[in-house]
């Protein structure tokens, strides 16, 4: 689920033609607020997947990932039937080679955010009517934790395996993905559903992010412009990916498609700043992932860029590929699929991990728009056209408040 397809397929083609998600928002009033555009879903219907009672229950952000998850294992699982919607209680759960395999299967999903645009909204109902303050709902502290992603997912499948909800800023989906790669290396032998889920397009986040000098001001589709040098912010962003992961002799054996390899992951921390990056942490993270993978920092091919059109995180991770690859920094082609979706926070790292990989798969690396002007500071080889490519590995970066960095390293499937 994203601002640039409600599908895999359909965000997939929209990233190799870089047409962008990027509009003006309609979530909530916006005249009096300098930050005008956003990356929203746009024609989702959760009534696909959930009942009446339970969208009023449930915060966006739990929404958008029970649909990616439920499209994740209707993807994984060629010619079986996924029923969307939890069993009544009291009745039997039909039994089936699907059922049995998700039944033991973990789950781990990453938020930033989790169900913020349902407190937003919450708050701002109790402050406008201070006398129905005791008409605040029942479900408004369960549906809102950022484990509740993972565990309504549960619910949903018939998941009874390995559970966590993850919470590491803008990395917290990369490193959902990450743990879950480390889950099956250390030997679990069940799939695990991975990846990010967020819905911060409201008040608060535009006002909190904006307050710090973190969104764009500019208000058309070229507002989000990685490593140009009128940058001047990220676009705030929502979606939701989510990726089977397993171990690749299981999946052949159920003749499962196969998308890419993950062989690398690095979770670190820069223990610098609150909210400043800084590229010595960032570069030991890609020099961990490289490690973790068994690979020479020369085998990488491409870098999906964490690339959010910021001054300084644009900046601050060129810096840190350079220091990593020296001399060969500008004969790496770099992308950054933000320029297009936005940052979808937790879920921006989950969505740019499955387009990396099936990029490498199919030979086409995906452009990086609204590249007028290259930012000199930022001199890498940044692809502004959807190129042809026959790399065989590839990381994708993802960084966040508080030095939280995560890596993923991929092998082309």
């Amino acid at each position: 689920m994203s601002p640039i397809g409600n599908t895999f397929h359909d965000a997939y083609q929209s990233a190799n033609a870089g047409s962008s998600g990027i509009r003006q928002v309609t979530r909530f009033d916006i005249p009096n607020l300098p930050w005008k555009v956003a990356g929203e879903l746009r024609h989702f219907d959760p009534g696909r997947y959930l009942s009446g009672k339970e969208i009023r229950r449930l915060d966006p952000f739990v929404q958008y990932a029970v649909a990616a998850s439920v499209m994740a294992v209707q993807d994984a699982v060629p010619g079986q039937k996924v029923c969307a919607g939890r069993k009544e209680q009291g009745s039997r759960r039909k039994e089936s080679p699907l059922s049995e395999l998700l039944i033991g299967s973990g789950i781990i999903i990453g938020s930033s955010r989790g169900g913020i645009s349902t407190l937003d909204e919450a708050i701002r109902a109790s402050h406008s009517a201070p006398e129905k303050r005791h008409s605040v709902s029942p479900y408004l502290m369960p549906a809102t934790t950022i484990s509740m992603a993972p565990s309504y997912v549960a619910q949903i499948l018939g998941i009874k395996g390995h559970c966590l909800g993850v919470s590491n800023a803008c990395a917290s989906g990369a490193v959902a993905i990450g743990e879950a790669f480390r889950l099956i290396r250390r030997g679990y032998r069940y799939p695990v559903l991975c990846g990010g889920a967020e819905a911060p397009v409201c008040r608060i986040c535009f006002e909190g992010y904006g307050s710090s000098g973190a969104l764009s001001r500019t208000s058309d589709s070229t507002a989000s412009r990685p490593f140009d040098r009128t940058r001047d912010g990220f676009v705030l962003s929502e979606g939701a990916c989510v990726m089977v992961l397993e171990e690749r002799a299981s999946a052949r054996r159920r003749g499962a498609r196969i998308y890419g390899e993950i062989v690398g992951y690095a979770n670190t921390c820069d223990a610098f700043h609150q909210t400043a990056p800084s590229a010595d942490g960032e570069a030991e993270s890609i020099r961990a992932a490289a490690e973790d993978a068994g690979l020479d920092i020369w085998d990488i091919g491409f870098i999906n860029a964490h690339g959010t059109s910021t001054r300084i995180g644009d900046k601050t991770e060129a810096d840190a590929i350079k220091r990593v690859f020296g001399r060969r920094a500008d004969r790496i082609p770099v992308s950054s699929l933000k320029s297009i979706t936005g940052h979808m926070l937790a879920a921006s790292g989950a969505l740019e991990a499955a387009v990396t990989m099936v990029s490498m798969r199919e030979g086409i690396l995906p452009p990086t728009m609204n590249l007028s002007e290259r930012d000199g500071e930022c001199d890498l080889d940044i692809v502004t056209e959807a190129r042809k490519t026959d790399v065989e590995f590839a990381i994708s970066n993802s960084f966040g408040f508080g030095g939280v960095n995560a890596v993923l390293v991929f092998k082309r499937g």
